[in-house]
């Protein structure tokens, strides 16, 4: 997994180079630092693609067939000529003029896709010799080898938020988690047609989109077309930059034609199969009358004031996305919670659209998730071609307390809170093969990472010395054991084996450490010798270092295990049922009952707090009694205090 954290670092401090070494302002700089992550990571994909491409490379004459341009446009992928590779300008002399070396490698990936032309920056001439070759250094990450994740938004994202923050707010512009874009594909199961974002950012719903289908085995480009809008000139850039390093074709309109206010740049109301986005919220002063004249507004305008403009355009962007939808298309996007209970002619709007019988789940999502913002949101979805048990329904989803936390300001849901979500929206659809399929996947995922934890520890075991009595080996049989054929419906038995284990390696551990310390010095010299360290103190580090990895191994098995509970404790073998304070299926007419609102919370109600045994009234007198016997202390203390500052004449 990508330390992202850390890469953020290390770009901030090449960006902080190129602020103290250049006379170029902030934008300006910007460009030249995100094209040299755009070559590192397209230089990534092209070498993996490589690798897939010579599994199956014919032979001539013993000699294997050089890959060619048109091999890589067949795998979505830019191919990248000699030139343009990110190891040969790395590795370049030391005389080499790389401003223009970089500048030509520019030129040559134009040349191998059209869209990209007069996107890519060209004016590394500007930039100093040393100050490139730095960067080209720092930009040497293997974090650009995980090549599903799309991070040249996220990089960008940063890069705003430290250089440009006027340029990061604008309209609310931010940059969409990958677990909230992946939640939203997931949901709508993007597999053909046309796919619109009009408010793409930097392309990620795309490339998560073409990410879903080639799984499968489609090729994206052939059965998809992609069509973005996105004012900002620079998140445009970026997103055509981010399409081309995955080898996706996409017609992306930016500056004010791109206005999705204002514009349907592509003329597709009506037309789309999928439309997905993350649109600015809450925005405010749009006029009215150009916004009416642009159309898309199937359901009548949001609230208009005195000046003629629309004070808060959240349903302009719920009215588009729904206009866009052909007969049978699905949209997903992310929007401000408020919306969900706005009143006004917004309330008048969510009427006329819970009556389409087209709003087919609400999902509430807590705070922190963006990368800049603490905001909560909900993710809404429509279909036009929902099965006829749920037209007259929407599910609705409260996670808001659902999450994994990354730091104190992030938190994202992982891959299997993913797919637990997902399930209970296929259970919703009667899609139980797929629920059936995910316990399948649990099964497999445990016995996988019971292995990993085994070999962890056994590798740990290698290293103890022969003195230590370890019951590794017996924790690590009875673990491999009961894994082996285990109810993936009942793993109790093989949590309390991972119990066991972790207290044998644990336990060796300590034993290890007291032995080594009742060694005296030439025995301590001769253990590191006999384990392949130079001193017993990188003995004692290297069996921390396997202790605290056969720990995170056993602490990864119990957590898909937690998750893989978290699922079947409330839907069993696969069959939907309302889940208090998670979820519910609620009728149209129990959503007229409550005002037409869509907020999950007011329908999924609150999971009941288990009672603890203590009592409250007794337990607050208790701390209020705590709470005077300290004031006191500290009176006590602050007036001797006082006495010994008197004594010493201040």
């Amino acid at each position: 997994m990508i330390n992202i954290r850390k890469l953020e670092t290390e770009l901030w401090e090449a960006a902080d180079l190129l602020r103290a070494d250049s006379k170029v302002t902030s934008q300006e700089y910007c460009m030249p630092v995100l094209g040299l992550i755009f070559l590192r990571y397209a230089y990534s994909r092209f070498k993996f693609v490589e690798t897939v491409i010579l599994k199956d490379r014919p032979v001539r004459n013993g000699r294997v067939l050089p890959v060619e341009a048109a091999d890589f446009k067949t795998k979505s992928a830019i191919f990248l000529p000699e030139e343009a590779r990110y190891d040969y300008l790395l590795n370049l002399p030391d005389n080499t003029d790389m401003g223009q070396a970089i500048n030509r490698a520019m030129e040559l990936i134009e040349e191998q896709s059209a869209q990209l032309k007069g996107i890519l920056p060209k004016d590394y001439t500007i930039l100093q010799n040393d100050l490139l070759r730095e960067l080209l250094r720092i930009f040497n990450n293997s974090a650009f080898n995980e090549i599903k994740d799309d991070i040249i938004g996220r990089i960008y994202e940063y890069f705003l938020n430290k250089f440009a923050p006027a340029v990061a707010s604008d309209d609310g512009v931010f940059f969409t988690p990958k677990s909230l874009v992946r939640m939203i594909v997931n949901i709508i199961e993007p597999s053909h047609g046309t796919v619109l974002d009009p408010a793409c950012g930097s392309g990620g719903m795309f490339v998560s989109s073409a990410d879903f289908i080639e799984q499968y085995g489609t090729n994206a480009n052939t059965a998809m077309t992609f069509y973005g809008q996105e004012k900002v000139d620079y998140n445009a850039k970026l997103c055509i930059m981010n399409m081309a390093v995955h080898g996706l074709n996409a017609k992306i309109v930016s500056g004010d034609e791109a206005n999705s206010f204002y514009h349907d740049a592509h003329n597709l109301v009506g037309s789309c199969d999928y439309v997905m986005a993350n649109p600015p919220f809450n925005v405010d002063k749009v006029k009215s009358e150009t916004a009416q004249n642009a159309g898309r507004l199937p359901f009548g305008l949001p609230s208009v004031n005195k000046n003629k403009e629309i004070g808060n355009a959240n349903y302009l962007w719920i009215s588009y996305f729904h206009a866009y939808l052909n007969s049978t298309g699905r949209a997903g996007f992310v929007m401000a919670s408020s919306a969900t209970d706005s009143q006004g002619k917004d309330k008048n709007i969510r009427e006329q659209l819970v009556e389409t019988g087209d709003v087919d789940v609400m999902l509430s999502v807590g705070n922190n998730f963006f990368y800049t913002k603490s905001l909560p949101c909900t993710l809404w979805f429509f279909d036009k071609a929902k099965r006829e048990k749920n037209k007259d329904r929407v599910l609705l989803i409260d996670a808001r307390n659902y999450y994994t936390v990354v730091d104190r300001t992030l938190n994202e849901w992982s891959e299997w809170q993913i797919k637990n979500l997902n399930a209970v929206v296929w259970l919703y659809r009667d899609e139980a093969e797929k629920y059936k399929k995910l316990l399948s996947e649990y099964h497999a995922a445990i016995c996988d990472k019971v292995k990993i934890a085994i070999e962890q520890a056994d590798e740990l075991e290698k290293i103890l010395p022969a003195q230590i009595d370890s019951v590794i080996s017996i924790a690590c049989n009875t673990v491999s054991n009961t894994s082996e054929n285990f109810d993936i419906h009942n793993v109790a038995e093989i949590k309390g084996a991972l119990d066991a284990m972790r207290y044998a390696a644990g336990s060796a551990k300590d034993d290890a450490v007291k032995y080594i310390e009742g060694l005296n010095k030439e025995d301590k010299k001769q253990l590191a010798k006999d384990f392949g360290t130079k001193t017993y103190r990188e003995y004692e580090k290297k069996l921390e270092t396997l202790a605290e990895l056969t720990f995170q191994s056993i602490e990864e098995v119990n957590s898909v295990i937690a998750e893989k509970e978290w699922l079947t404790e409330k839907f069993g073998e696969g069959e939907y049922k309302d889940i208090l304070g998670l979820c519910k299926c609620a009728s149209r007419a129990e959503i007229a009952e409550k005002g037409y609102s869509l907020t999950p919370g007011a329908y999924v109600g609150v999971t009941p707090v288990e009672d603890d045994g203590v009592d409250f009234a007794q337990r607050m007198a208790e701390i209020h009694k705590e709470l005077l016997a300290l004031q006191n202390e500290s009176n006590d203390l602050m007036a001797t205090i006082s006495k010994n500052m008197k004594e010493m004449g201040l």
